[in-house]
């Protein structure tokens, strides 16, 4: 649909996002060991999903993991999963996500409770996956819930900010958060609603972002207002020194494994 390339929005709180790069670092390091071939073969990377990816079946005692498979309390699958990545495009349109909105929303938190707002998003995307297929025995991996709730927050902090986007991966365009947040937000609504296909979830999309919206006005710094309050129409079309620059595409599915995935 698009892709995120940079915002035009200091930070006003903290000197540094450290939560966020630490969340990108760890992604990266994980994917490294768990997806890539000099590491590990095909048979090791799927007992890494079975093991900490988030299985519907086994979290609602439809099903059980064999003994070998079980290294962690079932429970703690719905924060472990949000780590793994099946591949470089799915990590890298995960992680480009957090890059871009995550620093303002750990900006308007702070850094441990954006911490544990992430891990809730991840939790309540995982949730909502499994209310939807219950009996899936794929695991589901990816951080896109955490990632769709940071999308949710930075929608109500930060509506008015002006962000470039690549629309259809192509044509840069320069446009309000609210209305490019917006579309994303429907666009996962919208496949939520009419695909029938769960190589991607979906509801892990749907369920991030409304943790996310609900969630960041017990969350946010009292004094940061929502809805870009405090900014004149002239600041929201203005560019500042402390602009993010990234790139990057979204991952593409790749049909020969089976996994839920979460972007």
């Amino acid at each position: 649909m698009f892709i995120p390339l940079h915002d035009q929005n200091a930070l006003k709180n903290i000197h540094l996002q450290y939560v966020t790069l630490l969340l990108i670092v760890i992604n990266v390091i994980i994917w490294i060991v768990t997806a890539t071939p000099q590491l590990t073969d095909t048979s090791d990377a799927n007992a890494y999903f079975y093991s900490y990816g988030f299985v519907p079946a086994v979290i609602n005692d439809i099903a059980d993991l064999p003994p070998e498979l079980v290294v962690v309390p079932e429970t703690t699958n719905y924060i472990t999963y949000a780590f793994l990545h099946g591949g470089f495009m799915h990590l890298a349109g995960n992680m480009l996500f957090l890059w871009v909105f995550g620093d303002n929303v750990e900006d308007a938190m702070g850094h441990i409770k954006f911490l544990i707002f992430y891990l809730i998003c991840a939790a309540v995307g995982a949730f909502a996956h499994s209310l939807t297929v219950p009996n899936s025995e794929a695991p589901l991996i990816g951080a896109s819930g955490a990632a769709s709730g940071v999308v949710g927050a930075y929608l109500l902090l930060h509506p008015r900010v002006k962000v470039w986007v690549l629309v259809l991966g192509r044509i840069p365009l320069r446009l309000s958060a609210m209305w490019v947040l917006s579309a994303w937000i429907a666009f996962q609504i919208f496949n939520y609603v009419t695909v029938d296909s769960f190589d991607v979830s979906w509801a892990a999309h749907v369920g991030g972002v409304l943790a996310g919206i609900v969630l960041i006005p017990l969350f946010k710094k009292r004094d940061v207002p929502l809805f870009d309050r405090n900014m004149s129409p002239a600041n929201s079309a203005v560019s500042t020194t402390d602009a993010k620059e990234s790139s990057g595409n979204t991952r593409t599915p790749e049909s020969d494994h089976k996994w839920g995935r979460g972007d």
